[in-house]
């Protein structure tokens, strides 16, 4: 999902209009709906100060907003491939279904990931039980890990530093 969908999506998830979150952030307000509506259809790409502008205004983190190409399945399944690249998530099968786990002999990164996952799993299972409603569930993921009370908080290395390293990695072999 591109970033202009995720404003729109998180935007009516919060019952704001264009205008609203437009002149939230400082736009003018005889302009801040169309200057919205460009973000939001991709005719324009917001700078990262303006994607962490628009973040505040909407409650959530920066990375709720800027996820990687997902807009598509062949997206999403290069998204999930580079996971187990970088990550350790891997594919496998229980019970007859198909589903994702963490390698546990990736050390400190499945431990990391382990934590996330645990976390997320709790929130999920509150929802389920209707200990917290969807609008909670909602502000914990989107929040991530501002909210998150359960996990050592996992550092996630910037895409950066991840780049330097794999480099680094692929340059020893």
């Amino acid at each position: 999902m591109a970033i202009g969908e995720r404003i729109r999506y998180i935007r009516n998830l919060r019952n704001m209009t264009q205008k609203w979150l437009g002149m939230a952030i400082g736009f003018d307000e005889k302009t801040a709906d169309v200057r919205m509506a460009q973000y939001e259809t991709g005719t324009r790409t917001p700078k990262e100060k303006l994607v962490s502008d628009i973040a505040t205004a909407l409650e959530v983190s920066p990375r709720a907003l800027d996820l990687p190409e997902i807009d598509s399945y062949v997206g999403l399944a290069h998204t999930l491939f580079a996971l187990e690249d970088l990550y350790g998530l891997r594919i496998g099968e229980i019970d007859g279904e198909v589903c994702l786990r963490l390698d546990k002999f990736k050390g400190t990164t499945y431990l990391s990931m382990f934590d996330i996952f645990r976390a997320w799993n709790e929130q999920a299972t509150k929802l389920k039980n209707g200990e917290i409603t969807e609008d909670e569930y909602n502000q914990w993921r989107y929040k991530y890990p501002e909210f998150d009370t359960v996990q050592r908080r996992a550092k996630i290395p910037s895409q950066e530093l991840n780049d330097f390293i794999v480099e680094n990695l692929n340059e020893e072999k």
